[in-house]
């Protein structure tokens, strides 16, 4: 068993999270959840390309491309979790049988980046989904 750190944890949800990295390296390659967080990425960002080569009125674009900022909110959600948990807490989780250690300043910076993100993408997915909603 090796130290699972909470700033690596932090940014790994916030650059890697719509993947499932952060989950995978904190629960191994047997986590089911972390294999299927590339699905709805990957669903989102056909979205994203039909939108880009077919326009705006696709619906199966504007029905993918929900997918993505949903993704990306969750990631960031993650992220916030993980770098405002308390250290103490984090180690009683993660790093049982290892001695305890401070965090500095890495964890919260990567929850504030994360805010920023996370806040961004669901605020478009809505506006955009309300968009398209009410233009069909």
């Amino acid at each position: 068993m090796f130290y699972k750190s909470k700033t690596l944890a932090t940014w790994l949800a916030l650059v890697g999270g719509t993947l499932g990295l952060h989950r995978l390296y904190l629960h191994g390659r047997r986590d089911a959840l972390a294999w299927l967080h590339p699905l709805p990425t990957v669903a989102g960002l056909i979205g994203v390309r039909r939108m880009l080569d077919l326009g705006q009125d696709d619906r199966l674009a504007w029905l993918l491309m929900p997918w993505l900022g949903l993704m990306l909110a969750q990631a960031a959600l993650c992220a916030i979790v993980y770098g405002l948990t308390a250290d103490a807490n984090w180690d009683a989780r993660y790093n049982p049988a290892m001695p305890a250690r401070s965090t500095a300043w890495g964890p919260v910076l990567g929850a504030i980046a994360a805010l920023v993100v996370g806040a961004s993408a669901l605020m478009a997915t809505l506006a955009f989904s309300a968009q398209r909603f009410f233009e069909w």
